[in-house]
């Protein structure tokens, strides 16, 4: 958390306010981030013209014509429009402030947020270079699916959050979307057959427009760019539902830990 809903609804409720702006300078009021900020980066952003404002995997890339400027959320980070005067806190890590007076500000309690810096082609940049299809891209499908789960032995749920295999989708929406393809999440992921990939692979998107839609899911300090909390949680059919009956069958949901993240699922509905 957040999760790939959650960066896209900021995302796109940053937008329309920073494309075409220019960037007066960044603040940076802590360094130890996940990785450290770059020394330098006021330098490389300040007077850059914001081209586009994109999103890949669970990264936002705010390309500054020369370079970009490549922020994660980490595990409780949120990035929102802040008033000027608005006081800070220990938390507030990060400020990219606009000439036109605009602040926008990354808060991130844990520190597993990133703020970097990559000159020319953004792509290139280690931690995005290896990254799978975006899910809901044409590229994303139950062939390319069942063709990255051939070798793999490894459970379905834990696949799909490989980033190698797919963009950004979480342990949250890895839950939901199984769930409603009615696949036991700890199925090795070889096991699928073409057409239980392809019908993966349309509940993944399914799963994840309902969730951005719905503004993300809002579980502990996650709001969207304009200060309002997602909810996509009020639609959860499996995760964080223990013990609550199935809403399509009644059966108890059960929980168990795969990868040291928390599994739920519907032992009638997921069967293969």
């Amino acid at each position: 958390m957040p999760e790939l809903p959650e960066v896209e609804t900021t995302r796109r409720g940053l937008a329309p306010l920073l494309i075409g702006q220019r960037i007066r300078t960044a603040i940076i009021r802590n360094r130890r981030l996940r990785r450290p900020v770059p020394r330098q980066l006021a330098r490389h952003v300040s007077g850059a013209t914001i081209q586009s404002l994109s999103r890949r995997g669970k990264y936002l890339l705010v390309d500054c014509g020369a370079g970009t400027l490549i922020l994660h959320l980490g595990m409780s980070g949120r990035l929102w429009l802040a008033n000027g005067d608005a006081p800070v806190t220990d938390h507030d890590h990060f400020d990219l402030v606009l000439e036109n007076g605009t602040v926008v500000r990354l808060r991130d309690p844990r520190r597993f947020g990133l703020v970097l810096w990559q000159a020319g082609e953004a792509l290139r940049h280690p931690l995005l270079a290896g990254i799978g299809p975006e899910p809901l891209s044409a590229e994303f499908d139950g062939a390319w699916l069942h063709r990255a789960t051939r070798k793999r032995s490894a459970a379905i749920k834990l696949v799909l959050m490989d980033s190698h295999v797919v963009a950004g989708v979480g342990n949250i929406y890895a839950n939901e979307a199984l769930f409603r393809a009615g696949i036991p999440p700890r199925t090795a992921a070889r096991r699928l057959s073409r057409g239980r990939c392809g019908l993966l692979a349309e509940k993944i998107r399914e799963t994840l427009e309902l969730a951005i839609d719905a503004g993300g899911s809002s579980l502990r300090d996650y709001v969207g760019a304009d200060g309002m909390a997602g909810n996509f949680q009020n639609q959860f059919l499996v995760y964080d539902r223990a013990g609550e009956p199935c809403r399509r069958c009644g059966t108890p949901i059960r929980e168990t830990r795969q990868g040291q993240r928390s599994t739920f699922y519907c032992p009638r509905c997921q069967k293969l």
